[in-house]
């Protein structure tokens, strides 16, 4: 019977236990997936003669204070070229949190500042709590969001500096938003030029090109010839990277307008060689258009022969002449192939020679006209021979032709 008892007692004590230490152990706070953002804490420093948040400081307890973060800020440069990275942020940090005090506009700069060399030693926790920080001080959890423009100016530029183009893109459109109330459009073109280098720099084109359209329309506006000339530029390289063909051409035609107005004929070449390569590439899709490329093509080594551009010349009969072969049209390519020969000469191209006398070789094979390949060839190597270059493909071309 008092075996049994003590079996019975020790189970229920051993249940007791358990329960204990099951209770226990939920009671264990879990721990923080992320730990606490250092910026974000608030902890007496030495540097504070009393706590700010209950009585500001003086203003030359603020200088007393802008002295010594200054101070603190050296001390973690020196840490970081001395390779003590964790320490120089952990000084750093200890800088930021105190930063406050001076000011909204003293703590954004200086986490712009930090943030900058964060990104650069690619410290991504160090990045991410600055973002943050710069989040908090945007969006307050307990006050209205940050309505002063001079402070959203600060944080779009401390947001690019941690590579957060999103987020520049939101206050710079706040920022863009005030300036346009004010009517002040000089800050307002300059706003709209940041947001349109941030959209490029993240290959953001469709909002790249919609904000260049705004640029083009104030210049317009405005009669500024120069800077219309500039944003069309910009548009078209934009409209060529997200292969908006048509939207391109559009662009660089009133290129040429603004170029033929202007009697600046010799910038014209370029564009209608690009124009004829956007049409090419439409014609992918629309065969129709295909003639709108040889028509560019065409013009553009004519305008570039008149003011004497035989390189440029030479590059639109080389667009020509290749347009010709894809669609099957050897005579004309050929034809072509004669003018570009006498632009190569007078730019004084010994290359450009040698690769067009090798095009008309090809050119004369697919014809089966062997005696016209072979001549082609061996004018192609006399350059070959001049250049020391290529001279065993020309010959391998002469004696590969068959014999007549």
């Amino acid at each position: 019977m008092i075996h049994r008892l003590s079996i019975i007692t020790t189970l229920s004590l051993s249940l007791v236990f358990s329960s204990t230490a099951i209770a226990q152990t939920k009671k264990q706070p879990t721990p923080d997936k992320f730990p606490p953002n250092p910026l974000e804490i608030k902890v007496s420093d030495p540097l504070l003669p009393r706590n700010p948040d209950k009585q500001p400081l003086t203003e030359q307890e603020q200088q007393q204070l802008a002295l010594a973060l200054d101070k603190l800020d050296q001390e973690a440069i020196a840490k970081l070229q001395a390779g003590d990275k964790m320490g120089a942020f952990d000084t750093w940090n200890r800088e930021l949190r105190l930063r406050r005090y001076l000011g909204t506009l003293n703590e954004v700069q200086a986490l712009e500042r930090v943030g900058e060399i964060a990104w650069r030693e690619n410290d991504r926790p160090q990045v991410q709590f600055i973002t943050q920080r710069l989040q908090s001080i945007q969006k307050p959890k307990k006050l209205p969001p940050v309505t002063d423009l001079g402070i959203l100016q600060a944080l779009g530029e401390a947001y690019q500096k941690v590579r957060s183009p999103k987020l520049a893109i939101e206050v710079y459109e706040q920022v863009l938003a005030g300036v346009r109330q004010q009517k002040n459009q000089v800050e307002e073109i300059e706003l709209l030029k940041t947001i349109g280098t941030i959209h490029m720099s993240w290959f953001d084109y469709p909002q790249a090109a919609a904000t260049y359209e705004q640029l083009f329309g104030l210049a317009s506006a405005r009669g500024e010839s120069i800077d219309e000339l500039a944003y069309l530029q910009q548009l078209a390289y934009i409209y060529d990277q997200s292969k908006q063909y048509q939207q391109a051409i559009n662009t660089r035609n009133k290129i040429v307008e603004i170029y033929t107005q202007n009697n600046n004929l010799l910038a014209l070449p370029e564009l209608q060689i690009a124009i004829g390569s956007g049409y090419e590439n439409l014609a992918k899709e629309n065969p129709s258009v295909l003639d709108n490329a040889f028509q560019n093509y065409q013009q553009a080594y004519i305008t570039a022969w008149e003011q004497q551009q035989y390189a440029r010349s030479g590059e639109a009969l080389q667009k020509l002449i290749a347009l010709y072969r894809s669609q099957g049209q050897l005579d004309e390519a050929l034809q072509a192939s004669q003018i570009l020969l006498q632009s190569e000469e007078l730019a004084g191209n010994f290359y450009g020679l040698m690769k067009a006398y090798d095009q008309i070789g090809q050119m004369y094979l697919e014809r089966k006209e062997y005696p016209q390949a072979r001549n082609a060839f061996a004018q192609g190597l006399k350059f070959a021979q001049q250049l020391q270059h290529d001279e065993g493909y020309f010959n391998q071309q002469i004696q590969q032709i068959p014999a007549n």
